[in-house]
């Protein structure tokens, strides 16, 4: 990935600082919605799941995300917002919580963005045992993949968001970027921060929901707003470049779904997801 002149650690980077918490009261937390997690119109979902993962982190007694469930309700814009949680259950070893975003409309109306139900553990005390038939995503090396130094098409709205990430993107999957979509549902990439920070727990949920999507590849152009997204956090992330594989099986009714794998620097599969989206009207 591209070397920062110094990286940025966890919990003292760019990321972290937009991903801020306030705490107002117990299970009540101010926000700031950065502008620099935009795109086109809206503020990035993963950026805004990892926002909710953080506040729910603070709220319950365990300190890692689980499994994560997000229902996008209205766009959420660049600005203050307050996130309420509440916690629904507290086992031995793991706990569950609720939280929902809420955002001021003009004449003072309080609108909900963004609800949540999350399952928080310690990922530390998982045990090693591994039996999967999953492989890690064919992607060639990095300095054979593509990013945005290497051209990108027009983005209508704000393309924010990329200049805080560092993305290299299987050739096989940007033909979307000359015109020449492949008709596939696929994205891979390699995946890092543009500061150099390095993945855990929390960014995952943000890298779920970074790459391009894939309805670009289905000759599909514009927003592709997020109905409904799961994030399964398996194991913590080693340090280094991730790896992400996202696939869509099935576009029907102006909706698909969304699929991701995000492998580590030591071939371990550290996340899982799928989303529902709304497929972009655009040709």
């Amino acid at each position: 990935m591209a070397e920062a002149a110094t990286q940025a650690t966890v919990g003292n980077s760019e990321f972290d600082r937009d991903t801020a918490i306030t705490r107002r009261a117990d299970g009540v937390y101010d926000v700031e919605l950065s502008a620099g997690w935009t795109i086109i119109h809206a503020v990035n979902g993963g950026y805004l799941l990892a926002l909710m993962g953080r506040a729910l982190g603070d709220a319950l007694p365990h300190p890692d995300p689980f499994s994560v469930s997000a229902h996008y309700l209205t766009a959420s814009q660049p600005g203050p917002a307050v996130i309420r949680t509440q916690t629904v259950r507290t086992g031995r070893t793991l706990s569950t919580g609720q939280a929902s975003l809420f955002q001021y409309e003009e004449d003072g109306t309080e609108v909900e963005r963004i609800r949540v139900l999350a399952t928080y553990g310690d990922l530390d005390s998982l045990p090693d045992d591994v039996r999967t038939a999953a492989v890690p995503p064919a992607i060639p090396p990095l300095e054979q993949c593509l990013g945005p130094a290497d051209g990108r098409p027009a983005i209508p709205g704000s393309s924010a968001i990329t200049e805080r990430l560092d993305i290299k993107l299987d050739p096989a999957t940007v033909g979307w970027a000359i015109g020449a979509p492949s008709g596939k549902g696929e994205m891979r990439g390699w995946f890092g921060l543009a500061d150099g920070r390095d993945a855990d727990p929390l960014s995952l949920l943000l890298t779920v929901d970074a790459l391009p999507p894939t309805s670009f590849e289905l000759g599909l152009s514009g927003w592709t707003p997020t109905v409904e997204l799961t994030t399964h956090i398996r194991c913590r992330p080693a340090p280094g470049p991730l790896r992400v594989s996202i696939t869509t099986r099935n576009l029907a009714g102006g909706f698909l779904e969304e699929d991701a794998d995000v492998w580590d620097s030591a071939d371990r599969l550290v996340a899982q997801s799928r989303q529902l989206a709304k497929a972009p009207r655009g040709r």
